[in-house]
C-alpha cells in the first residue's frame, strides 16, 4: 500500500505474531490512546529498552503527531537512539502512512522500525517493508 507521498506499507501481521518486544510498544501506545481518548498514541523503544508513549496534541499554538510527540520525549529524556516506533489509531491504512514523525524517527536512528495500525490494533504494518 502507499499514499499520494510513497510511503509504503508491508503486509499487515496480527499483534500477537510480532516480536514480543514490538508487540509491547504497539500495546502501550493502544493503552496511551484509550487513556487519553486521542484520535492517535503512539509509543517509542530507544536504544536502552526504555519506552516513552505520547498521543496526538493539537493546541492552538503547538501542533505535533503522535509520532513526533513521542520521539521528543524520548530525546529530551536523553535516548542514546531507537530502536522501533508504533502508532494506533491511523484511521485509513489502506491510504498508506503519512506523517512527518516518520522522519523524526529517522533523524535519531535511521534504521529503527515505525510499526502502524489501526484503532483496534488487530493487524500491524511495517513503515517502508
Amino acid at each position: 500500500m502507499a499514499d499520494g507521498t510513497g510511503t509504503v506499507l508491508g503486509a499487515p501481521v496480527a499483534l500477537d505474531a510480532l516480536d514480543p518486544e514490538d508487540a509491547k510498544i504497539v500495546t502501550l501506545a493502544r493503552s496511551a490512546r484509550a487513556r487519553t481518548g486521542a484520535a492517535q498514541a503512539e509509543a517509542v523503544r530507544d536504544a536502552d529498552g526504555r519506552t516513552y508513549a505520547a498521543c496526538t496534541v493539537a493546541l492552538p499554538s503547538l501542533s505535533l503527531t503522535a509520532l513526533q510527540a513521542a520521539v521528543a520525549a524520548a530525546v529530551a529524556a536523553g535516548a542514546p537512539g531507537l530502536e522501533a516506533a508504533a502508532v494506533v489509531g491511523v484511521q485509513d491504512l489502506d491510504a498508506g502512512f503519512d506523517d512527518p514523525g516518520v522522519a523524526a524517527v529517522a533523524d535519531v536512528t535511521a534504521d529503527a522500525a515505525v510499526l502502524v495500525a489501526g484503532p483496534d490494533a488487530a493487524s500491524v504494518y511495517r513503515v517502508g517493508a
